[in-house]
C-alpha cells in the first residue's frame, strides 16, 4: 500500500475502534432510527446502564461520530457521520488506485 493509503487509514482508525464494540454500534443504530435521543432514551432501549451509555456516547462523540446540544439540563444526541463518511471514502479511493497502479 501506499504512503498516502497508509495514513489514510491511520486517520480511519478511530472509526474501526469505534464500531468494533456492538454496544456502540447498536446506540448508532438507535441515533440512525431516531434521529436524535437522550442517554435517558438510549439506556431504556438496551441492557445497559445509564453510566455505561454515557460512556460509548463520550467516546462516540470523541471520535466525531455523534453530536450533542444541551436542552436545560438534558443532552441530545444525533449521528454526525459525514466526516466519517468521506473519510472511508478517501480510504476506498486510495486503495483502488494501489490496485489499479500495481496491477
Amino acid at each position: 500500500m501506499s504512503k498516502r493509503t497508509m495514513g489514510i487509514l491511520s486517520e480511519c482508525i478511530p472509526i474501526f475502534t469505534m464500531l468494533q464494540d456492538e454496544s456502540r454500534q447498536q446506540i448508532l443504530m438507535l441515533l440512525f432510527d431516531n434521529q436524535q435521543m437522550t442517554v435517558s432514551e438510549i439506556t431504556e432501549k438496551l441492557e445497559l446502564s445509564r453510566p455505561a451509555v454515557s460512556h460509548h456516547l463520550k467516546l462516540l462523540l470523541d471520535a466525531n461520530l455523534v453530536s450533542v446540544k444541551k436542552n436545560g439540563k438534558e443532552r441530545i444526541y444525533s449521528l454526525k457521520l459525514e466526516k466519517a463518511i468521506e473519510q472511508l471514502k478517501q480510504l476506498l479511493s486510495s486503495m483502488e488506485s494501489d490496485i489499479r497502479y500495481n496491477a
